[in-house]
């Protein structure tokens, strides 16, 4: 008889726990098809889970290709409980970003960069407040881009640094990721904080070495799960601490540039971002517009930090590899540099109006890489009948780029690097309205014309100055990227830059 009492008495919590699972359970299938009849078909979700099973993070474009397949251009995927409508090809991507803009202009809340911005900012920042932040973002960039020490003074000043430690190596193999994240990083310093450092800056090593681990750490597949089930893995050990712990000090560090500026602003001759946001605080100071704060500069000064170093430093390294595995393209861009702008002239933004190789170059660079498969999730910001469909509001709304950016269509043979996909039958530049590395809609990147400012003429300089040199048969090069989850990266490599 104890033995009986003892067993029941004991099982008392496993009943109410299989119970309260039970009713999740029934939660979880209940929901999903009551609103599945409104939302885009898509695959049956399981309980709690819902299609995560099916889904390759490390390749989720992989993934909306196959379902795209089965299901057409907007369907809908379950990220657990929460549903996710996908935008699959150019019809579909262009009548939500576009012609229904504003509708499909909110940003979905991503626990990790809720947890990292709190709201704030530019990404990740939604409403009246993004507006704010963003046509005030775009504007400064503008000033800096027209002022005395312009953003393309900045870049080519870069450019010719970069060229100086590129020839220490003294044509040796080298891998240049470090000098090409260096190079990108210090422009965008001094946009944000008039600050440039030496390579091999104690400092600037930390910063460098902290925003690298930050973004393979949001590569990982650990994030993903923290972001479906966040409440549970903030109170587990794991990198998403590490993460935090990083994004904490680099705020920090804006922070104290804020304070430095502040002691030695001048209002009528501003010198960086940071200094326009502490005029702007001043002028709006009476009118209590929440936008203008402390905390949003220093988490804008962030986003434009993080989303303006990674990506191009990626997109430059992936350049350089694509340039070596195709020397005959390489042969002709350095022919165009050497009759367009010399061995002597610093490139500048108006030789690229003169020269449409290397224009499709670039171009074709960017469309090739698929930097960023399906970019940052959008939201609806109302209730959206899209295509016979209701949407409700806040719903997480994917962008399959690549969907796009490989149309076989407008890109023949798009799985192939050929830079006349952007020429005519007359060698001239030809554009393409397919052409959306950088999204489209009220959510394009707005640091776009920075990062093609860099990509042209670190480019240009470089293959100015040097000869580069694979160190095995071109052939052979692998240029397959590797998947990530977030981003295509080019796999590892080295070359030697030989002085011309």
């Amino acid at each position: 008889i104890e033995l009986s009492e003892f067993t029941v008495t004991s099982m008392d919590p496993i009943v109410v726990l299989v119970l309260l699972l039970s009713c999740l359970l029934l939660i979880s299938l209940w929901r999903p098809t009551s609103g599945r009849r409104k939302l885009p078909p898509g695959p049956t979700p399981l309980p709690i889970i819902g299609n995560a099973l099916q889904i390759d993070f490390k390749d989720v474009s992989k993934t909306l290709a196959e379902f795209s397949k089965v299901y057409g251009p907007v369907f809908t995927l379950y990220l657990g409980m929460k549903p996710t409508v996908v935008l699959h090809g150019y019809e579909a991507v262009k009548e939500a970003l576009v012609d229904n803009g504003e509708e499909f202009a909110g940003r979905d809340s991503i626990p990790i960069f809720e947890r990292c911005n709190k709201g704030l900012g530019i990404a990740f920042n939604n409403g009246k407040t993004w507006k704010e932040i963003r046509q005030f973002s775009l504007m400064s960039l503008r000033y800096l881009g027209m002022g005395k020490r312009s953003i393309e003074d900045r870049i080519q000043e870069e450019a010719r640094c970069l060229v100086e430690e590129l020839k220490k190596n003294n044509g040796s193999p080298c891998d240049p990721t470090f000098n090409l994240s260096s190079a990108v990083c210090n422009v965008i310093n001094t946009t944000i904080f008039h600050n440039r450092y030496d390579y091999n800056d104690p400092c600037f090593l930390d910063l460098m070495q902290r925003l690298n681990e930050i973004f393979r750490i949001l590569g990982s597949q650990w994030i993903q799960i923290y972001n479906t089930f966040p409440a549970l893995i903030n109170c587990l050990p794991g990198s998403h601490n590490i993460l935090f712990k990083n994004v904490k000090y680099m705020q920090n560090y804006l922070l104290e540039k804020v304070k430095e500026h502040e002691e030695s602003l001048d209002v009528n001759n501003p010198r960086d971002f940071i200094d326009y946001f502490l005029i702007k605080m001043k002028t709006e100071k009476d009118n209590q517009k929440l936008a203008f704060t402390y905390e949003n500069l220093v988490i804008t000064a962030f986003d434009l930090w993080i989303a303006s170093s990674e990506t191009t430093s990626i997109t430059l390294k992936y350049a350089l590899l694509l340039l070596l595995k195709y020397p005959q393209v390489t042969a002709k861009l350095q022919e165009e540099i050497q009759r367009v702008i010399g061995k002597h002239n610093s490139p500048c933004m108006q030789d690229r109006n003169h020269m449409p190789y290397t224009n499709a170059v670039l171009h074709e660079i960017h469309r090739y890489i698929n930097l960023s498969p399906i970019g940052i999730p959008h939201s609806v910001t109302c209730d959206v009948k899209f295509r016979n469909y209701l949407i409700p509001k806040g719903t997480p709304i994917w962008i399959s780029l690549t969907s796009v950016l490989y149309d076989n269509k407008e890109f023949p043979h798009p799985e192939i690097f050929d830079p006349h996909h952007f020429l005519d039958e007359h060698g001239k530049f030809k554009k393409s309205d397919y052409f959306i590395p950088f999204s489209s809609g009220k959510r394009k990147c707005m640091g776009e014309s920075l990062a093609n400012m860099e990509l042209f003429l670190f480019l240009t300089t470089i293959l100015q100055h040097f000869h580069l040199k694979s160190l095995v048969n071109p052939k052979d090069l692998d240029v397959t990227p590797v998947a990530n989850g977030i981003q295509y990266l080019p796999p590892s490599y080295q070359l030697c830059f030989i002085p011309i």
